[in-house]
């Protein structure tokens, strides 16, 4: 049906931050002098992305998914709308350009 106003995403957010975060911390328990700065550090990374909003993630993935074909643009572009339609050709085009209206949203993702 033709503008029924349904938004429909095709990203699921995959949350599993809090699994890796307890991973790190079981590593971290036993980890040597020799390994543990960079488990403390990988700890730190994986406790900050756990309260990452959900159209903050799918904005980095859609950012991914945009650059790696070469796209170098804005990421809210027509241009990028295509780049991520060609590299997901499962995406509708509403998908498309509300995952790249988040993805110009990240300040991270921006090129």
């Amino acid at each position: 049906m033709i503008g029924n106003g349904k938004k429909d995403m095709a990203v699921i957010v995959v949350r599993d931050a809090d699994a890796v975060v307890a991973a790190l911390r079981d590593e971290l328990a036993r980890a040597t002098d020799e390994v543990r700065p960079g488990l403390e550090r990988a700890l730190a990374l994986a406790e900050a992305r756990t309260g990452a909003a959900d159209a903050e993630l799918r904005g980095r993935w859609a950012a991914r998914r945009i650059t790696a074909g070469g796209y170098q643009g804005p990421l809210d572009s027509v241009a990028a709308v295509k780049a991520l339609r060609q590299a997901e050709p499962g995406l509708s085009l509403r998908q498309a350009v509300q995952l790249s209206r988040e993805a110009a949203a990240v300040p991270s993702a921006k090129p």
